[in-house]
């Protein structure tokens, strides 16, 4: 059974920017105060959720819920 959380995710540290990649290509570049805030939110949660949230790369769990929906049903 495959496991729903993110992975293939790194960053890495530039001056003063954090450059974060997805399986190898570019997915966003943090700069300045957000930059400062994503090292230290790193330190402490899980890494590659954190990029995932970051880089808006991630499901919200709510899918199947609205796949369900009546309004969506016949989609």
């Amino acid at each position: 059974m495959s496991s729903n959380r993110p992975d293939g995710f790194s960053y890495r540290e530039v001056g003063a920017e954090v450059r974060i990649t997805h399986h190898g290509h570019h997915a966003t570049t943090l700069r300045g105060g957000r930059a400062a805030e994503f090292l230290r939110e790193v330190e402490f949660g899980d890494p590659q959720e954190l990029m995932a949230r970051v880089t808006g790369n991630y499901k919200h769990g709510n899918e199947r819920t609205a796949r369900n929906h009546p309004r969506n049903r016949s989609r």
